[in-house]
């Protein structure tokens, strides 16, 4: 016999779903994307609500593009959401697009009419928002809200054969201007806009409003939980009385959760544009960029991200989330999947001057206390790189790196001790000769020195670019705020240029390592084995304080 699985709710809106399905138990989700940019960390919550929720409660979860405003949608932006999607591990039941129900929409908002329930409107977007009122007054009406319904379906047809021009009518619902509620002073069903279509080519010239065609399509669908951010709580009323006016058997439930906010993040897409659009960043998936797409090519994992999301959790109150919280997830997930490797950043050459010609092979662990990941060999011999900021001339105390007449470990390999400097002319150490003691080999040898260095063969070494990345904004500015622009970090991006071991060249774009003692990288998507090019996804050291 089959053991029952208990479920326990983990939030308001799984509290919600386990009372609904006492009347009836079958969940039904979906995550309806505009397709007019990618997807980012904002969405990849609620991409998280949406098949959690149905995944936990054996359910099926929709993916449904919302293109019912072709002005800035694009097939580029279907195919990189659908690729986002899978990339973090979920997998949609059916996959519709909004335009697949222009006909029945159009069929409804014909049925409104004849029902009383809706009229066009002359009135200009701008005429609108005047009549509208405000919090604190109620509107007016329309001086075309008495239109006859013979009148208003002439129209309406006219509309739709393209007679209009762009913004000269609009189909409205009549409601009610006094309604406290702004969303239901006689809201906007269609517009007319001139537009080619990416699915529908140029069949319509008029096109549902969001709110409109939503609520059909959740009803079509048989969607059980419309589950959508907070700032469409204000909407419900608007989202029950199509369902009601258009006579749907089946009546979805509407759910809303408060977004993502994170500090120093910026999450509109408006905003995110626009950064593409006038070059401040080298495209959507800059690995600067909060998209999906960015952080993967920075090397972000998808159960980090998750992991993240989780730790944020669920609520119905805004609150903003530490980036640091994310970077602090990423470095847990890649500290025990990250394969270990070498590689120097701003070097400087060491000669050991009593070591005779020829090499050694020196082992290293790919993942330390993971003996199932196996190990890699690197050469070690006379001349070597090592980082510049680990050698002093005139280091402050506590200082166990290399100094002059000082020792220190070079990582599986042995002990050497500093025994002079070169410069050039401005001063600049080109070259630190050391000896070493051939007593010392690691593993063999009992002797301890505080430091211990990772370091390269400088006859092996590879010449690679780094792409060191820091927040986009500057520290404690508002990135939702209009003037946005002027508080980019203009040192949001160090590119540095060292060496790394052969087999790093060899690797294929969006591996992960972490370079020992540095920090964890990815292979960039410009990376080749004849110019090899790294992203720093996140440094060693963790910032982030679990409370």
């Amino acid at each position: 016999m089959e053991e029952t699985r208990e479920i326990i709710a983990n939030n308001f809106i799984e509290e919600f779903v386990m009372q609904d399905m006492q009347k009836n138990p079958v969940v039904q989700t979906r995550f309806p994307p505009e397709p007019n940019g990618y997807l980012h960390i904002g969405h990849a919550k609620a991409l998280c609500v949406d098949f959690g929720v149905a995944e936990k409660f054996g359910g099926k979860c929709n993916l449904r593009f919302d293109d019912t405003n072709p002005t800035k949608e694009d097939v580029e932006y279907v195919d990189a959401i659908q690729y986002d999607i899978r990339w973090l591990g979920f997998e949609w039941d059916k996959l519709r697009f909004g335009s697949e129900y222009f006909d029945k929409c159009y069929e409804l908002a014909v049925k409104l009419i004849k029902n009383g329930d809706a009229y066009v409107c002359d009135l200009t977007k701008d005429e609108m928002r005047e009549y509208r009122g405000t919090l604190t007054e109620p509107g007016k009406d329309s001086p075309f809200r008495n239109r006859s319904i013979e009148e208003n379906l002439d129209l309406f047809e006219r509309m739709r054969t393209g007679e209009f021009e762009d913004g000269s009518r609009t189909l409205r619902a009549k409601i009610d201007m006094a309604s406290p509620n702004i969303n239901l002073r006689d809201p906007a069903l269609y517009r007319i806009l001139h537009r080619r279509h990416h699915q529908t080519g140029d069949k319509w010239c008029i096109y549902p409003m969001y709110d409109f065609a939503h609520p059909i399509q959740d009803a079509i669908e048989g969607i059980t939980h419309s589950l959508c951010s907070l700032e469409y709580e204000a909407h419900r009323p608007l989202y029950n009385w199509v369902i009601e006016k258009c006579g749907f058997e089946h009546k979805p439930r509407q759910i809303e959760f408060a977004r993502l906010n994170m500090t120093n993040t910026i999450m509109s897409k408006r905003y995110l544009r626009r950064l593409v659009e006038e070059g401040y960043v080298s495209g959507w998936d800059d690995p600067r960029m909060p998209t999906l797409c960015g952080m993967r090519r920075r090397g972000y994992t998808p159960e980090a991200i998750k992991d993240f999301l989780e730790r944020a959790g669920v609520s119905k109150a805004d609150s903003t989330v530490d980036t640091a919280m994310l970077e602090h997830c990423v470095r847990e997930h890649l500290n025990l999947t990250a394969h270990r490797a070498i590689a120097i950043l701003d070097p400087v050459k060491v000669i050991i001057d009593n070591w005779d010609d020829g090499y050694e092979n020196i082992t290293l662990e790919n993942l330390p206390g993971d003996e199932s990941q196996g190990t890699h060999t690197v050469r070690f011999g006379r001349e070597l790189y090592i980082e510049r900021e680990d050698f002093m001339e005139e280091p402050p105390k506590k200082f166990f790196r290399l100094k002059p007449d000082g020792e220190v470990r070079l990582k599986g390999a042995y002990i050497v001790k500093c025994i002079s400097a070169r410069k050039d002319e401005n001063g600049v150490v080109t070259e630190i000769h050391c000896t070493y003691d051939p007593a010392t080999r690691s593993g063999e040898c009992e002797r301890k020195v505080k430091g211990t260095l990772h370091w390269l063969c400088a006859e092996d070494a590879v010449p690679a670019e780094f792409r060191l990345y820091e927040s986009l904004m500057a520290p404690d500015a508002n990135p939702d705020a209009e003037d946005f622009i002027e508080n980019i970090n203009k040192n949001s991006l160090e590119t540095k240029h060292g060496f790394v071991e052969p087999m790093l060249a060899e690797c294929k774009a969006g591996e992960r390592y972490q370079f020992m003692r540095i920090g964890y990288f990815a292979a960039d998507a410009d990376h080749t084995p004849q110019k090899p090019v790294f992203n720093r996804t996140v440094g060693l050291k963790d910032s982030f304080k679990i409370s």
